[in-house]
């Protein structure tokens, strides 16, 4: 397994990142398999491993507490906070109220002592970048936080976020974890970029977009599942996607590749790219997936994925899996 620094921070991290979100409720209800699945990625050199608070409510998290016994030293450690985490308002977002609380519930659950790299899930607009990044710098400057990041942040609040650190003398954001693949490469048009420009590390999440290229049909349970919209082939925007799978799926057999492996090797070619988040459910998942981590992409295979999907095009605009207050709330833009 190859390395790459991550962004300025000196770290030296896999080029694939273990993500745990289906490590739990969500996904594979065996902790024990699990643990061994995080063993395995270890074992196969992987030493970046990715998991929020979220995940089925702090499951995934103790999940990777107990397989991280005994190895925490060698692992570069990341979660992320944001997401509601009760049924109280203020249980979620970026407050200093809950970023404070939200950490220490973290560190419990993983049973460790710090957290190499925090992220902020989201955007809060209900929330000053200058109050999230002041409780941030807090926790690094008490050693509970090595480095902080975000996650899903359009450029120009990646760009808010530095303004605010360097004139407010905070820790500023070293990394940012956007969705990329080669069916939302909607990132390309400004988000890697940005990061580039202020030497940030990625670590992207999504590269076989949802299972759309996992290279099998479809399951109906996805098709049925909380994002269905994103999988109802009569919508205009999935049904482009079906015939991009289609197209593409011919240049991994012309390049003698299967999908998947098509798919982490072409966002792993961006330069922007430090990391590419993997989220196998079981241990045959993700020994495929490692099979692949080698792979490289000549310019006459990215050519053929760039004619097939434009660079900088999300074929469904829903799988950015952001949209600004101003757009999502008619209010904002209604007298």
């Amino acid at each position: 397994m190859q390395r790459r620094i991550l962004g300025g921070t000196g770290v030296s991290v896999s080029e694939y990142a273990l993500g745990t979100m289906m490590l739990g409720a969500w996904g594979n209800t065996d902790h024990d398999e699990c643990v061994r699945l995080v063993h395995r990625a270890l074992d196969a050199g992987i030493n970046f491993v990715d998991t929020a608070d979220v995940y089925a409510a702090g499951e995934s998290e103790e999940i990777v507490g107990k397989a991280l016994k005994g190895r925490r030293d060698d692992v570069v450690l990341a979660t992320k906070f944001f997401n509601s985490m009760g049924p109280d308002a203020n249980h979620g977002g970026n407050s200093r109220r809950w970023i404070v609380r939200a950490v220490e519930d973290s560190l419990r659950r993983l049973g460790t002592d710090h957290i190499d790299l925090y992220q902020v899930h989201r955007p809060d607009p209900t929330t000053d970048i200058d109050e999230t990044l002041s409780a941030l710098s807090d926790l690094v400057r008490a050693g509970k936080v090595r480095a902080i990041g975000t996650s899903t942040f359009p450029a120009e609040q990646i760009v808010e976020a530095h303004w605010a650190a360097e004139r407010r003398g905070h820790v500023r954001p070293r990394t940012e974890q956007p969705p990329y693949s080669m069916l939302a490469r909607g990132a390309e048009n400004a988000v890697l970029p940005t990061a580039q420009r202020y030497g940030m590390g990625v670590l992207t999440w999504g590269p076989l977009s949802a299972g759309w290229l996992s290279g099998r049909a479809l399951s109906a349970s996805s098709r049925a599942g909380l994002e269905s919209g994103k999988f109802d082939l009569s919508v205009p925007e999935n049904a482009r996607k079906a015939e991009a799978v289609a197209a593409l799926s011919e240049v991994a057999a012309d390049a003698g590749l299967s999908l998947p492996h098509l798919a982490t090797a072409f966002v792993r070619s961006h330069p922007a790219v430090t990391s590419v988040i993997i989220g196998p459910r079981t241990l045959d998942q993700l020994d495929s997936l490692l099979e692949g981590s080698q792979v490289t992409l000549d310019a006459e295979v990215l050519d053929r994925i760039d004619a097939i999907v434009p660079p900088g095009t999300d074929l469904n605009r829903a799988d950015s899996y952001y949209l600004p207050p101003a757009i999502e709330d008619a209010s904002l833009r209604r007298r």
